[in-house]
């Protein structure tokens, strides 16, 4: 009776992780027709009356959406955290170990003492330069 229990969670599981595979499929195909149309949309109705550029078709606008996301998106390869958010504790664990977190009391400082060692820097650059 415990092995077709189990036999049965797992189907279950893999019934599921199959369904969220094939929802996560649809979701990212209606997001690429959306945005895609969108930027299709957007181009054809700024760029060749600001710029004087042509229009563009729906695989054209997939394309720029592609080359945007390479140039300046990296598919979440981000070094300062990106959509993980592993990688965000990791760098600020990294900023401790290099004393960087000392920064937090620059607005304190800046405020007590900041701006006035300011002025007085400003005003002997200023003596500095009319001599």
């Amino acid at each position: 009776m415990t092995n077709s229990n189990t036999q049965s969670k797992k189907a279950k599981k893999v019934v599921k992780v199959i369904f969220w595979v094939i929802f996560g499929a649809i979701a990212m195909a209606a997001f690429a027709l959306l945005f895609g149309y969108a930027v299709m949309l957007l181009w054809n109705w700024l760029m060749p009356s600001l710029f004087g550029l042509g229009t563009i078709g729906f695989w054209q606008a997939v394309g720029i959406l592609v080359l945007a996301k390479l140039l300046f998106g990296g598919f979440g390869t981000n070094k300062f955290g990106g959509r993980s958010g592993r990688m965000k504790s990791r760098f600020k664990e990294r900023c401790r170990e290099k004393g960087l977190s000392k920064w937090q009391h620059y607005d304190k400082f800046w405020q007590e003492e900041g701006k006035a060692a300011y002025e007085t820097y400003k005003d002997r650059l200023g003596q500095d330069s009319q001599q």
